[in-house]
């Protein structure tokens, strides 16, 4: 596995997205298909960098939309590997919607994702564990 700098796996992806009309309903707010298409490609990116595998979509889990992501907003999509198992991972989602003009910044939108890593022939594919972090413990 190739680590950063500082010998820490990858296991978060960001990306920046501004909501443009054609993002839109009718209502001026983001199509929640556009949302999940964000959260699943941000899924995909963190879960590639972690297993440095090509990784697929297993499921989506639990996509909450808590509050509207309005045009006109910047939206932060924030993935994080969470969970690690033999060929799958999991990875939560979030977006977070900012105004650009007063900076104020809410998370509108939750859910969790299940990648699996591939090997060359497509077939599923182990992948490292999570590395221990002492600041989880209880």
């Amino acid at each position: 596995m190739t680590l950063p700098l500082d010998n820490t796996p990858t296991t978060e992806a960001r990306m920046l997205e501004i909501v443009f009309p054609d993002h839109t309903n009718h209502l001026g707010t983001l199509f929640g298909g556009t949302a999940l298409a964000w959260m699943d490609k941000a899924a995909f990116i963190a879960a590639s960098r972690y297993a440095r595998r090509t990784v697929v979509t297993a499921r989506s889990e639990q996509v909450d939309f808590k509050l509207p992501i309005r045009q006109g907003q910047l939206v932060e999509t924030i993935a994080r590997v969470v969970e690690v198992g033999r060929t799958s991972m999991q990875v939560e989602v979030e977006l977070v919607a900012e105004d650009l003009l007063s900076g104020d910044r809410e998370v509108c939108t939750r859910g969790r994702f299940v990648m699996i890593a591939l090997d060359g022939r497509g077939r599923p594919a182990q992948v490292a564990q999570l590395p221990a972090n002492d600041g989880d413990a209880a």
